[in-house]
């Protein structure tokens, strides 16, 4: 039972770490966190857009983070590390807000979606799947899903820890609108199955 209660606060720690770095380093362009226990140090990886911001002058705003991760989440010695996003297309929550900045322009949602895929199949991905929920139509409208996906999306299993998965909300002027987003990078080996190219429909393909 000590086992299972540390591993359940290992994971919630992790949660509000990367709850915490996604508000704070939203501007440098915040995409995910990697955090590996060593019995020395906690070695906690940051993936963001744009590293500059995120080490700031003289390491001055890396400083206070790692203090931050330290003394608010009880983490003992942390080693933070800044790695740039090689490509923001296969990134999920980057994927995902640029969605939501579009929603919220009022751009169609479909229209999003469907070259949104497009771009992150064309970047290489074995598969992805994207989803908006809510308010999509006028206002008095009811809220309503759509959900688009090409290549390969496994949804059970441990295979599913191979594929990618952030969320973000959009707040339009007709109300909240969800937005998930799932990738499998390029280079993924599932065990059970050998996967093809992907053909892209022309009605994916020829969207703006």
């Amino acid at each position: 039972m000590a086992i299972e209660t540390k591993f359940i606060e290992d994971s919630i720690i992790k949660l509000n770490i990367s709850q915490y770095l996604t508000k704070e380093l939203s501007r440098a362009g915040f995409s995910r966190v990697e955090i590996q226990k060593t019995p020395i140090l906690t070695r906690i990886t940051v993936y963001v857009l744009n590293p500059g911001r995120v080490i700031g002058r003289g390491g001055r705003t890396i400083d206070t983070i790692t203090e931050t991760i330290r003394n608010r989440f009880r983490v003992e010695n942390p080693q933070v590390n800044v790695m740039e996003v090689e490509n923001k297309m296969l990134e999920p929550l980057i994927v995902a807000k640029n969605i939501t900045e579009k929603l919220e322009r009022g751009i169609n949602a479909r229209r999003v979606i469907q070259s949104t895929l497009r771009e992150i199949i064309q970047n290489g991905a074995l598969g992805a799947e994207i989803v908006a929920s809510g308010k999509l139509a006028a206002k008095g409208a009811r809220a309503k899903s759509i959900r688009k996906s090409l290549g390969y999306i496994p949804k059970a299993g441990d295979v599913t820890e191979l594929v990618k998965e952030a969320s973000a909300t959009a707040y339009s002027k007709y109300g909240a609108i969800g937005v998930k987003v799932r990738i499998v990078p390029p280079g993924t080996v599932f065990p059970d199955r050998e996967l093809k190219a992907i053909e892209i429909p022309k009605s994916i393909l020829n969207s703006y």
